[in-house]
């Protein structure tokens, strides 16, 4: 028996590395590729899609945008990303199945909780697209409801570094990784994690989040199986 995780992936993951947006075929295929061989493992996978490589509601693009319009923008952005990875899973040889909180009937699956457990139960892999269904909520707080919804041991968050650092590492030489973080020192020390409605969720539901680098291969796989990888906030 495997664990059931909720895998949060941003536009990001979806992105040419060179040009920082779009959709990268050969991206989509090696993360589909290692979803696909933890799902074989027996492991329950649901993935909540950002749709940041298209459109996100607070980007530049919308400035001056009405937010409500530009978030439901970005939700359909996630529609998109979650055809994207459903094929490149199918590819893999996993059975993948989309679920929306927009209904798009002719797309994918309106998201229904007992149908979502259903569909992990029967070793499917769930892709989660449209966010919460409400304009103001991130993606980040789409995982940790999910997440909390379908009964999940943890809460994945791939990122473009190897975990959660005290400063921008990019900028500051000096930044340390900080392995073991309680949500309270992530919520009061201001740490980019994810969104604080998102790790409040997390906190209420005893859902521990493991942050780590969607940019190594082999990192996703070590995530779902439960490894000691980059940072964990619990």
């Amino acid at each position: 028996m495997g664990r059931r995780v909720v895998l949060k992936l941003s536009g990001e993951a979806f992105a040419d590395p060179e040009l920082g947006y779009g959709i990268d075929p050969e991206t989509v295929k090696r993360v589909a590729t290692e979803i696909a061989e933890v799902n074989a493992e027996g492991h329950e996978i649901a993935i909540v899609v950002g749709g940041g490589n298209i459109f996100r509601g607070i980007s530049t693009a919308a400035a001056g945008m009405d937010r409500a319009n530009a978030d439901y923008m970005g939700m359909l952005a996630t529609v998109i990303n979650a055809l994207a990875l459903r094929d490149g899973i199918e590819k893999a040889g996993s059975e993948c199945r989309v679920q929306t909180s927009l209904t798009i009937q002719e797309v994918a699956e309106t998201f229904i909780r007992l149908r979502a457990i259903r569909h992990l139960e029967k070793g499917r892999v769930v892709v989660l697209a449209g966010g919460t269904g409400n304009p103001y909520f991130t993606t980040d707080t789409t995982a940790a409801l999910r997440a909390a919804e379908i009964g999940a041991e943890a809460v994945l968050k791939a990122t473009k570094v190897n975990g959660v650092y005290s400063a921008d590492p990019v900028s500051d030489p000096d930044a340390e990784l900080l392995e073991d973080l309680t949500y309270m020192e992530v919520l009061s020390r201001g740490l980019k994690v994810m969104d604080s409605t998102a790790i409040t969720m997390c906190k209420d539901n005893d859902l521990p989040i493991r942050v780590f680098s969607i940019v190594e291969p082999g990192n996703i796989a070590a995530a779902v199986r439960g490894e000691a990888i980059g940072t964990i906030v619990h």
